[in-house]
């Protein structure tokens, strides 16, 4: 198969950084990733500009939340800026031509009950104008996060299954944070497939820490701890484009997507 993939890149010109990786995608923050503060477009010339000279390089650009959105959260501080911040980043995502927003699933504290935060999602799809795709990431850790293992998965996708506008919901599989939230690579897709429906985008990376570790940290394939057979089949398997968020620049990410591409070909 001909791979689409990329990186996660700077956000200053996510264009010229997929031609210096060879890639045909990139993903980007649009501002601060750790803030609340509403999205930025750093590129020159604004979103329109981008839009046209994306398409023009023939270049995906997918958009990332911001990390601190938690829609699930039961605490009105938390959840209800985030939905505002999520929203507008989706907003943002659709006049640059992105083809998706990417969140986090989010958590509750330990003792909190998971299906208030369950229906916090439905809510939330239920108050978003979803212009561009908005694809629900898994996540490596937390006692009571809504999209760590399958069975909350499970859970998350019944919950939003009755939103108005859940048709433009999809998923996006992060291989470290399956591997480090205690899911098997080698059944991972068909099960994800099996409640979601879909696979729209893959996190390739590879996980620093050992299985079910509950630690979200990236590394370079083969430096870690995942099967490079096992994520390469990951990734034919799930037949969706695919981002590196994988450490050292250019160079690093280079020698990541070359390797992928040869691996899962």
């Amino acid at each position: 198969m001909v791979l689409n993939i990329g990186a996660h890149v700077d956000q200053e010109d996510p264009i010229a950084e997929a031609q210096a990786r060879g890639a045909t995608l990139s993903q980007l923050f649009l501002g601060d990733p750790q803030s609340y503060k509403g999205p930025v477009i750093r590129y020159e010339g604004g979103a329109e500009q981008l839009r046209t000279d994306a398409a023009k390089a023939g270049i995906d650009l997918y958009v990332h939340a911001p990390y601190p959105i938690n829609v699930a959260s039961l605490n009105n501080r938390i959840r209800i800026p985030g939905r505002k911040l999520l929203q507008q980043h989706v907003t943002a995502a659709a006049e640059i031509g992105a083809k998706g927003v990417i969140v986090h699933g989010g958590h509750l504290g330990v003792e909190e009950d998971a299906a208030k935060g369950f229906d916090n999602w439905r809510k939330c799809i239920d108050g978003l104008d979803l212009a561009v795709p908005l694809l629900i990431e898994n996540t490596a850790g937390g006692d009571n996060a809504m999209a760590r293992r399958l069975e909350t998965i499970a859970r998350l996708w019944d919950a939003i299954g009755t939103a108005s506008g859940v048709e433009n919901v999809g998923f996006c599989l992060d291989t470290c944070h399956a591997h480090a939230g205690g899911n098997d690579l080698d059944t991972v897709v068909d099960r994800v497939r099996a409640i979601t429906g879909r696979i729209d985008l893959v996190h390739a990376n590879d996980s620093r820490d050992a299985f079910d570790s509950g630690a979200d940290r990236h590394t370079n394939f083969g430096s870690g701890h995942i099967d490079g057979d096992a994520l390469a089949e990951v990734v034919r398997a799930a037949g969706a484009p695919v981002v590196c968020e994988t450490p050292g620049g250019v160079q690093g990410q280079s020698a990541d997507i070359a390797w992928l591409r040869g691996a899962s070909g």
